[in-house]
């Protein structure tokens, strides 16, 4: 594995994945201008699987077989669920504010790393850990009209999800240690994009006038968070993860969410003082949680 501090690759992958997951929520926000969360999740994962799928001939036999179930699941875990869950997120979210959310993933993978993989934990990063709760459940209750998320069921939406990424990290810090980025995410999308467009079919997609303008426009968001935010980001992470380790990795997530704000912002969302305050405490906590 590459030294964080000496390895220049690790930080453009850093900050490539900060731009583009930090772009995904404002794109999932116009996908769903005209389309339901389930379409737009769909058309997501299916366009990444289509993008990688001339890569299945030469990675699919490099895979053994017995690790092809760990190989979906991490798939799972690590894009196909959390895509539905943060469109369904969205549909009373900001995107600014669902992008906050990712800031908790290196606690969860902190926590999933302690309660299941038998990590040990100082003192100090439990103080981080609690201190980034305490700085989420500040922003759900803050923000325009007293509520900030809309709705706390909402916002536990993005938070599962998150959930979800802190899970995967470790699974594949632990078991798919031998496996390159290419081909867990080529093996993974191909086959997950099968179910998205079964999805996609009785969502009733194909049925839409195809000639609307604002049809076109949704459904083009959401293929290109399929092809940058899905297909080429999760490449680029597991290519991290194998180069600078689960906890490094879990860093980008430093700056997804002023990523995310700059394109709420554009759009016309709202982000108040309060706001960005409770996302100070909540990387205060991902911050004091990560020293050494």
């Amino acid at each position: 594995m590459a030294q964080a501090g000496k390895d220049p690759i690790k930080w453009i992958l850093f900050i490539g994945l900060s731009i583009i997951w930090g772009s995904s929520f404002i794109l999932m926000k116009e996908g769903m201008r005209s389309l339901g969360p389930f379409q737009v999740a769909s058309i997501r994962i299916a366009s990444a699987g289509i993008v990688l799928l001339p890569l299945a001939p030469k990675v699919y036999p490099t895979v053994p077989r017995g690790k092809w179930g760990l190989i979906l699941l991490s798939g799972l875990l690590g894009t196909f669920i959390p895509a539905y869950l943060f469109c369904l997120a969205e549909t009373r979210l900001d995107s600014g504010l669902a992008g906050i959310t990712n800031a908790l993933t290196p606690l969860f993978t902190l926590l999933i790393g302690t309660f299941f993989f038998g990590s040990r934990i100082h003192w100090m990063k439990w103080l981080g850990v609690l201190l980034g709760f305490v700085g989420m459940v500040m922003l759900i209750w803050t923000g325009k009209r007293g509520q900030g998320f809309g709705e706390v069921g909402f916002a536990g939406f993005a938070l599962l999800a998150t959930l979800m990424y802190g899970i995967n990290v470790n699974l594949v810090t632990h078991y798919l240690q031998g496996f390159g980025s290419r081909q867990i995410t080529t093996v993974a999308l191909t086959l997950l994009s099968i179910p998205a467009l079964l999805i996609l079919t009785f969502s009733g997609f194909f049925a839409m006038p195809v000639k609307d303008h604002q049809w076109f426009l949704s459904t083009a968001a959401s293929m290109l968070l399929g092809m940058m935010g899905t297909g080429a980001a999760t490449l680029m992470y597991y290519l991290l993860l194998k180069r600078a380790g689960g906890l490094f990795s879990t860093m980008v997530t430093y700056g997804i969410p002023f990523v995310a704000l700059f394109w709420g912002l554009l759009a016309g969302e709202h982000v108040g003082i309060v706001q960005l305050l409770c996302l100070m405490v909540i990387l205060s906590g991902v911050v004091i949680a990560q020293r050494k």
